[in-house]
């Protein structure tokens, strides 16, 4: 039997052979429309789509799924938090990056902040020092190319805004 589940819901667990429902995670066993087999999806509750889609085994039978168990549910819990953990962390290193720029007077840390905003895209370009005091930071369009020269330029003219 198929239940849908309702944001509303308390989250109790569920614990059905296609259900499972616990720790803040759904696992809900569903037919795969590219072939005769089974997949599982992984949803985080509160999230709109699943963190995780993949092949599930089939049960004895060769016809039906394999049920849903307690280590099947905490493996597949494992696996999803390590695919969200990862687009995290590419996400972050696309919208952070940070370059160091030798200068006379010291090392100084030039970051690009990319803020991702549907309306108004932009990015922070901020320079420190090696006492994590900020000497500058301006504006940038969200796509400033930001590399080795840039950043230099940018320390060597005075942190002047660009443009």
């Amino acid at each position: 039997m198929h239940s849908e589940l309702n944001p509303d819901d308390d989250n109790a667990p569920i614990c059905e052979p296609r259900l499972w429902r616990d720790d803040g995670w759904t696992a809900r066993v569903i037919k795969n429309n590219d072939d005769e087999g089974w997949a599982v999806e992984m949803t985080r509750h509160g999230d709109a789509e699943p963190a995780l889609t993949g092949p599930w085994t089939m049960g004895r039978d060769k016809k039906n799924p394999k049920p849903l168990d307690t280590s099947a549910f905490h493996t597949l819990v494992k696996t999803a938090s390590e695919v969200l953990r990862r687009h995290e962390q590419q996400l972050h290193a696309r919208l952070h990056k940070s370059l160091a720029v030798l200068t006379p007077g010291g090392r100084i840390t030039v970051t690009l902040d990319i803020v991702p905003d549907d309306d108004d895209p932009h990015a922070l370009l901020t320079a420190t020092d090696a006492g994590s005091e900020r000497l500058a930071q301006v504006r940038v369009n969200a796509d400033f190319r930001f590399t080795s020269a840039s950043a230099e330029a940018w320390v060597e003219n005075g942190f002047r805004r660009f443009g």
